[in-house]
C-alpha cells in the first residue's frame, strides 16, 4: 500500500492517527509487551469515530447522555489509552502511557473498568465486550423509553476483531441484539484476517457479514484505511434503519511495519527498535518516542471538547425539569439506594411470620419481587428461556420488547453467557438495577459474565435456582454439585442460599444494598418451612447465625445452608431427645460470616465442639468452618456430596445419598 498516497490526500487525517500509532508502537515497546498491531490497524476508524460522529466531553467523562465506547478487541488497549490521553481525559496522562502495563499504572494489559474515566467495561476474554454492550444498548432503551429522547438518546459504539466474532458468545450476543432490533448499536468490526495463530483461515471459514444478516443486522462496509470512507460508512450506520449495524472495516494488521505489516508478527509482541524506527519513516513521523507535536496534541484536544456544547444543553434539560422528576432522574443514573427497599422487605417478613408459608425458596423470591419491583422501578429482570422455572417474572414489568421498550422484563432466550454479559451492560449503562435467572448448574454457561462482574465490582443479582439434587428427576446433569463451591470460590461474590422466606426476603435486600459485587441467589426447587420465627434484625446480612439454640451449653453444633437447613433442625431434635446439647447455625452466606469481628463468629462458632456441616453440594468451602475458627479436623464432620446426583424424586435422592437427620446424627455422635 502507497503510504505516502494516504498521508498526502490527507495530511490531516494522518497526523491525528499517526499520532495513535506510534503512542502503541512506543508503550509497547516500552513495556516489552502488548499488542500494538491491532491499533496501528484500527488508528483510521479510531480517529474518524472520535473525530467526526463519537457524542463524548473528555472533561466530564460521566456525562450521562455521551455515546458509550467499548474496545472489544482488549488486547488493542492502547488504542483506547492513547485517544484518551490525546483527546485529554485527565486521568491518561503521558506518563501512564509511559508505564503501560505495569505496576500500579492504570494502563493495564486490557481495559479494566474502575482503572480510568472513559473505560467502560473491562474487556479482556474475547466476545465480552460486544456482548456487554448489547446490555448497554438495552438500557439506552429502557430508559429513553421511561424518562424521554431529551434526557436519554446517545448510541453505543463498538470495535470487535476476528477473535470477538469466533468466541461463541457473540453469537448469542448478536442473535439477541437482532431479535430486540437494537438500531443504536454498531460494532465496528476490524476486519484483518489475522489471529495469533495466524491467518484467520486456519481455523474459520465463516461469512461474518452473512451471520450478522441473518440475526438481524444490516451491514454496511468501508476500507478501513481511507478516512473519507470510512466517515461515509459511520455515517450511514449513525443514520440507523432500526436494526444494530455492523460494519466491515477491511483493515491491515500492523499498518505501516516494514516487515510484520499484515502478519501475526503484528499482533501480539513488540516490534522491535529497527522495526519501529522504519515504521516511523514510513509514516513520515519524525518525532522521538512518546513525542506528539503541539499543533497534532492541540488538534486532539479540540476534537475532546467537542461534546461540551451538547452536555450544557442537556444539563439545561435536566435542570428545567420539575423537582421531583429531576431528582428521580437523578437518583436513577447515580445508582442512589431506594429507601421503599427496607420497608418493604420488613412488611414481607412480618406476613411470613403470619402465613408460615412453605414454599419452595424459589417461589419465596418471587414473593419478594412481587414486593419489590412495583416500588423500585430501576428493577430489571430477565430469564434465559426459564421464566416459570425461575419464578423471576412478576406482573408488575411488562415484557421488553420491540413493541415495549417500557418493559423492565427480558426474554434473554437460551442464552447464559450473553445474559451474564448483558447484565453487566445495563448495570454499567446506568438506571437499572439487573437481575436474571437460570439454573445454578449453568452457571457454568454464565461463568465469563459473572466473574466479570465480580472483578468489575458490579451489583448485578445471578438468580439460580434448582439448585441441588433436590431438583431431582433432571437428573446429575442439572444437578449442581460443585457450583456453589466454584461460586463461594470466586473473589467478590456474595453467595447467598436462604433456607425459608424470610431468610429470601433479607438476601435479596442484601443483594440489592450491595452495589459494589454481584450476588448469586441459590435457591431451591423443593418446599421448605418456615424455621426463621422472627422478623426483626436481618440476621442473614452477619452471613451465619443461631437458628436454634441448645438446650444447655452446646456440646455439638450444626451448620447448613438453604434446603438443608431443615435437616440440620430435625437432626437437632434427636440429638436434644438424646441429651446432647445442640445448636444449629444457618449459614446463608459465608463470605459476610467471614467479614464479621473475631468477637461475633466466636459467639457463633465456639471452640470445644463437634461440628458437622450440612449441604446437598461438594465439601469445598466448609473446612474453614469445620476445622477454622477454633474447630479441629478431629472433631468436624461433612454431610453432603462425593460425586454427581441422579435422576429420581428428591426425596430418595437425599435418602440413597445420605442426607438425612439420621446421617448427621450419626455423624455427631461418633465425633463425640
Amino acid at each position: 500500500m502507497d503510504l505516502d498516497a494516504r498521508r498526502n490526500a490527507d495530511p490531516q487525517h494522518w497526523n491525528l492517527a499517526t499520532s495513535i500509532r506510534v503512542l502503541a508502537m512506543d508503550a509497547v515497546q516500552a513495556a516489552n509487551s502488548g499488542h500494538p498491531g491491532m491499533p496501528m490497524g484500527m488508528a483510521d476508524v479510531a480517529t474518524v469515530l472520535f473525530r467526526n460522529h463519537l457524542k463524548f466531553d473528555a472533561s466530564a467523562p460521566n456525562w450521562f447522555d455521551r455515546d458509550r465506547f467499548i474496545l472489544s478487541a482488549g488486547h488493542g488497549s492502547m488504542l483506547l489509552y492513547a485517544l484518551l490521553y490525546l483527546t485529554g481525559y485527565e486521568q491518561m496522562t503521558i506518563e501512564q502511557i509511559k508505564n503501560f502495563r505495569q505496576w500500579g499504572a492504570i494502563t493495564a494489559g486490557h481495559p479494566e473498568y474502575g482503572h480510568a474515566e472513559g473505560i467502560e467495561t473491562t474487556t479482556g476474554p474475547l466476545g465480552q465486550g460486544i456482548a456487554t454492550s448489547v446490555g448497554f444498548a438495552i438500557a439506552e432503551e429502557a430508559m429513553r423509553a421511561e424518562f424521554g429522547e431529551d434526557l436519554c438518546s446517545h448510541r453505543t459504539w463498538v470495535i470487535a476483531g476476528d477473535g470477538c466474532l469466533m468466541e461463541g458468545i457473540s453469537q448469542e450476543a448478536i442473535a439477541l441484539a437482532g431479535a430486540q432490533k437494537l438500531g443504536r448499536l454498531i460494532v465496528l468490526w476490524d476486519n484483518n484476517d489475522i489471529t495469533i495463530d495466524g491467518a484467520v483461515s486456519l481455523s474459520d471459514k465463516t461469512d461474518q457479514r452473512q451471520r450478522f444478516e441473518a440475526s438481524g443486522w444490516r451491514v454496511l462496509s468501508c476500507d478501513g484505511h481511507d478516512a473519507a470512507d470510512i466517515d461515509r460508512a459511520l455515517s450511514e450506520a449513525a443514520n440507523g434503519d432500526g436494526r444494530p449495524t455492523l460494519v466491515d472495516c477491511k483493515t491491515i494488521i500492523g499498518y505501516g511495519s516494514e516487515k510484520k505489516q499484515g502478519t501475526a508478527g503484528a499482533h501480539g509482541s513488540p516490534l522491535g527498535d529497527e522495526e519501529i524506527a522504519a515504521t516511523r519513516r514510513h509514516y513520515g513521523w519524525e518525532h522521538a518516542e512518546f513525542i506528539i507535536p503541539d499543533d497534532i496534541l492541540s488538534e486532539w484536544r479540540e476534537i475532546g471538547k467537542r461534546g461540551a456544547e451538547a452536555r450544557q444543553a442537556w444539563n439545561d434539560r435536566v435542570d428545567g425539569l420539575a423537582a421531583d422528576k429531576r431528582d428521580a432522574f437523578a437518583r436513577r443514573i447515580s445508582g442512589e439506594s431506594n429507601g421503599k427497599l427496607g420497608p418493604a422487605i420488613a412488611a414481607l417478613k412480618d406476613q411470613a411470620l403470619e402465613g408460615q408459608h412453605k414454599v419452595a425458596t424459589r417461589k419465596a423470591s418471587e414473593m419478594v419481587l412481587e414486593v419489590i419491583n412495583p416500588a423500585l422501578p430501576e428493577m430489571f429482570g430477565g430469564s434465559a428461556d426459564l421464566t416459570g422455572s425461575n419464578n423471576t417474572k412478576t406482573g408488575d414489568l411488562g415484557v421488553f420488547d420491540v413493541q415495549n421498550r417500557a418493559g423492565r422484563y427480558l426474554h434473554y432466550g437460551i442464552r447464559e453467557h450473553g445474559m451474564a454479559a448483558a447484565m453487566n451492560g445495563i448495570f454499567l449503562h446506568g438506571g437499572f438495577r439487573p437481575y436474571g435467572g437460570t439454573f445454578l448448574t449453568f452457571t457454568d454457561y454464565a461463568r465469563g459474565g459473572m466473574r466479570l462482574s465480580a472483578l468489575m465490582g458490579l451489583g448485578v443479582i445471578y438468580v439460580m435456582t434448582h439448585d441441588s439434587i433436590g431438583l431431582g428427576e433432571d437428573g446429575p446433569t442439572h444437578q449442581p454439585v460443585e457450583h456453589l463451591a466454584m461460586c463461594r470460590a470466586t473473589p467478590n461474590t456474595l453467595v447467598l442460599r436462604p433456607c425459608d422466606l424470610i431468610e429470601t426476603a433479607e438476601a435479596w435486600e442484601i443483594a440489592l444494598d450491595s452495589e459494589d459485587a454481584p450476588s448469586v441467589m441459590a435457591l431451591s426447587r423443593q418446599g421448605l418451612p418456615l424455621l426463621r420465627q422472627d422478623a426483626g434484625d436481618n440476621l442473614s446480612a452477619r452471613g451465619a447465625y443461631v437458628m436454634r439454640e441448645a438446650s444447655a451449653t452446646p456440646k455439638v453444633i450444626l451448620m447448613a445452608s438453604g434446603s438443608e437447613v431443615e435437616i440440620a433442625v430435625k437432626a437437632q431434635e434427636k440429638l436434644e431427645e438424646a441429651g446432647t446439647p445442640t445448636r444449629v447455625v444457618s449459614v446463608p452466606c459465608m463470605e459476610l460470616f467471614r467479614d464479621q469481628d473475631e468477637a461475633y463468629r466466636q459467639q457463633v462458632l465456639p471452640g470445644d465442639t463437634v461440628r458437622v456441616a450440612i449441604e446437598a453440594g461438594v465439601r469445598q468451602g466448609w473446612d474453614w468452618l469445620l476445622m477454622g475458627e477454633r474447630g479441629s479436623d478431629a472433631r468436624a464432620a461433612f454431610v453432603g456430596m462425593d460425586g454427581f446426583g441422579a435422576s429420581a424424586p428428591a426425596p430418595r435422592l437425599y435418602e440413597e445419598f445420605g442426607i438425612t437427620p439420621e446421617a448427621v446424627v450419626e455423624k455427631a455422635k461418633a465425633l463425640l
